[in-house]
């Protein structure tokens, strides 16, 4: 069914009637304070919602999304939302989500050019180089999957070593950071067991990780 923009608006206002009449009160409560506990770093693939994956209800769960979930230093507008949720919200967990099938993570591996956006997948290219034996050991079927779950692990590790998570590790905060792949087929997340909160124990935990992806059984 298509749908037009005026449609849009047609099911807002049912959506806000149902959730007043199921939960009196429901938005002045959400208007008084977001306190959530969780960070979501994910794709932007419209397909991967991370309140619905979760759980969670809004105001539960603090989200950036960019194609192919990805951190860098030079991306001002992810570490500013990172610092926000780490200094002002004080999330406990900060979850980067892969997931399978991503477009992103599959021109990189396959080295497709899609435009302007080429130079931003470079990021997700340069894990594929950083891991290139490792892939080329997996059937070629399972290289998009591998490639998925290795990209979440190195953006954990991305974010682990931002100052903002030095600062706050640093004065003692306690913030977790995971690592994860969600299946577009059966809706599940896949823990990557990357899961970091301290600058401790940092690389024997990314080896830790890899060594899974790679003793992952794919059929």
């Amino acid at each position: 069914m298509s749908t037009s923009i005026d449609d849009l608006f047609v099911h807002n206002r049912a959506w806000a009637a149902e959730m007043e009449r199921e939960r009196p009160g429901f938005f002045t409560a959400l208007l008084a304070q977001q306190k959530p506990k969780y960070m979501w770093i994910g794709c932007s693939d419209s397909r991967v919602p991370a309140n619905q994956i979760t759980g969670l209800e809004p105001g539960e769960v603090f989200v950036h999304r960019n194609v192919a979930n990805v951190v860098v230093p030079t991306d001002l507008n992810c570490l500013s939302t990172i610092q926000y949720a780490v200094d002002q919200l004080r999330v406990e967990h900060l979850m980067v989500v892969g997931h399978y099938g991503c477009g992103g993570v599959l021109a990189a591996l396959e080295g497709t050019r899609v435009g302007l956006a080429d130079n931003w997948i470079r990021h997700v290219t340069d894990v594929r180089d950083r891991h290139r034996d490792l892939i080329a050991s997996i059937a070629p079927q399972w290289r998009h999957d591998v490639l998925c779950e290795l990209n979440a692990i190195e953006q954990v590790v991305n974010v682990a070593q931002t100052t903002v998570m030095l600062d706050a590790w640093g004065r003692g905060q306690k913030v977790t950071l995971h690592g994860w792949c969600y299946g577009l087929k059966d809706g599940l997340i896949n823990n990557l067991h990357m899961t970091v909160d301290s600058t401790e124990g940092l690389e024997s935990l990314y080896k830790a990780a890899i060594a899974g992806v790679a003793a992952v059984q794919r059929q």
